[in-house]
């Protein structure tokens, strides 16, 4: 009812639209008051001017935001010392778990008999042929410690290039 009413104020509805709009205002109460209505909402809004902004009006917003004081850059706010902990932090987990890894392969070292009192280590004698039979299946199975190494590796990236992007803010 709205719709057509606003159509038929502003005029944008067809001839044979309008005189069924007439006809319904002349017989209808309920239409009758809500045409007032909207008349007279339509007249108040023809009435009324609108104030445009003065001149200066984005000069004057920008003059009394510069009053106030401004945030300081999130570089003076930060704390060095919590992102170093964070740091050591995220070492420290590294470190404990490479020591974790090597505490959990069986090291075993090989018996040598040899006649010469000066002789060449060999592969065999540096154990090299045996980190190939090293069984990593006990230290790597479970997801929570693969889980903790994604972790790991993930954050250590986002560190170090944390750590770069400081370098080239400070260089340039």
């Amino acid at each position: 009812m709205e719709d057509r009413l606003w159509n038929y104020i502003d005029g944008g509805c067809s001839p044979a639209e309008r005189s069924a709009i007439e006809s319904l205002i002349a017989s209808n109460r309920e239409w009758q008051e809500k045409y007032r209505e909207l008349l007279n909402v339509h007249q108040l809004l023809n009435d009324s001017e609108l104030e445009a902004p003065s001149m200066r009006f984005t000069k004057n917003v920008m003059e009394e935001i510069s009053r106030y004081q401004i945030a300081p850059a999130t570089k003076s706010y930060l704390n060095k010392n919590i992102i170093r902990g964070i740091g050591a932090f995220f070492l420290t987990m590294i470190a404990g778990l490479l020591t974790f890894v090597f505490s959990q392969i069986k090291w075993s070292s090989g018996s040598h008999t040899g006649t010469s009192p000066i002789k060449l280590p060999t592969a065999d004698d540096l154990g090299l042929d045996k980190l190939n039979k090293i069984d990593y299946s006990k230290t790597f199975n479970s997801a929570w410690v693969i889980g903790f190494m994604l972790i790991l590796i993930v954050m250590s990236w986002m560190l170090l290039d944390m750590y770069i992007q400081q370098k080239k803010r400070q260089t340039s």
